[in-house]
């Protein structure tokens, strides 16, 4: 077994990655485990991240941190984290991986993110590429001015995203896949006052094509959009958190102060596993204000 790290963090998507880099430029030893599951890898060209002006693609972006953080010395090892528990001796954690191998730590950062409930469907992979389907309307929202737009969901958080979308197109049609849309009669009022469409019959199929995608209603009748918006929800990777007993909010999410600090002692999150913004650019500053909280606990303790 390795000597006590001064940080693991469990996820390599933009937070977990960005932490890693503070940490080793703090000269603090870390070793990031990562299953290659973040959604930043889904993203076809992200345009709102500062400093790209012609857009960045989320697996080359990817790329690029981990040869930055490998540049400066962290470790990066391919693999889940199986569980995670304080450390017998009542300093740090251990965590166990996939393989059995077994890491000590000092402090731990979750940043493992969320997954993305999508719609069953063959090629989803090519379809969200080539724009056809899309997950996250703040992101990409301006490429879909004045197309034909489905938001495929149902309940609060549906309404919410097709009036979010309505201000980037007049063409925004609700859908909904395996359940009733459970709409308010307020719900109601508010979509159709925004010249939101309102389909009630189930989506059975979802076919993207070359440049449009195809929707396969119950009843046989087949719409067509340019973009499909998936509003399914989200899954907060926590289980790990879970174990700890730390705190975590109605959805899942890690509740953590404004250091990034969970109610666990020595163990932040940081990222959409956290209870804030899905967007890369608030990963980032999460990473970087918990590498740096890290850094300075671990002085303060030292």
């Amino acid at each position: 077994m390795l000597p006590m790290l001064d940080c693991l963090i469990v996820g390599g998507g933009p937070a977990g990655l960005t932490a890693a880099i503070y940490l080793a430029r703090y000269r603090r030893i870390v070793q990031i485990v990562d299953e290659a599951k973040s959604r930043c890898a889904w993203i076809p060209t992200s345009h709102n991240l500062a400093g790209f002006t012609g857009g960045i693609k989320g697996i080359d972006l990817l790329a690029r941190m981990r040869l930055q953080a490998e540049t400066y010395g962290v470790r990066m090892t391919a693999g889940s984290v199986r569980s995670l528990e304080k450390h017998p001796s009542g300093i740090g954690f251990r965590a166990t991986l996939g393989d059995g191998q077994q890491i000590e730590t000092d402090r731990v950062l979750l940043a493992t993110g969320v997954i993305d409930a999508q719609p069953a469907m063959p090629g989803l992979w090519d379809a969200m590429q080539r724009g056809l389907i899309r997950v996250c309307p703040i992101c990409d929202g301006y490429e879909v001015i004045d197309h034909r737009i489905a938001v495929l969901g149902h309940g609060a958080k549906a309404v919410k995203e097709a009036l979010f979308i309505r201000t980037y197109s007049p063409h925004v049609t609700l859908l909904t896949i395996d359940q009733p849309m459970h709409l308010t009669r307020e719900d109601r009022v508010r979509l159709e006052g925004a010249g939101i469409g309102i389909e009630e019959e189930p989506v059975t199929e979802v076919v993207p094509d070359a440049v449009i995608t195809r929707v396969v209603m119950q009843r046989g009748r087949v719409l067509t959009f340019d973009t499909l918006y998936a509003a399914l929800g989200t899954l907060a990777r926590s289980t790990l958190a879970e174990g700890l007993k730390a705190k975590l909010d109605a959805e899942g999410r890690l509740i953590v102060d404004r250091h990034q600090r969970t109610s666990v002692p020595g163990f932040y999150a940081a990222g959409d596993v956290v209870s804030t913004l899905n967007q890369i650019a608030v990963a980032m500053g999460e990473g970087a204000i918990a590498a740096t909280a890290i850094h300075n606990d671990r002085r303060q303790h030292a």
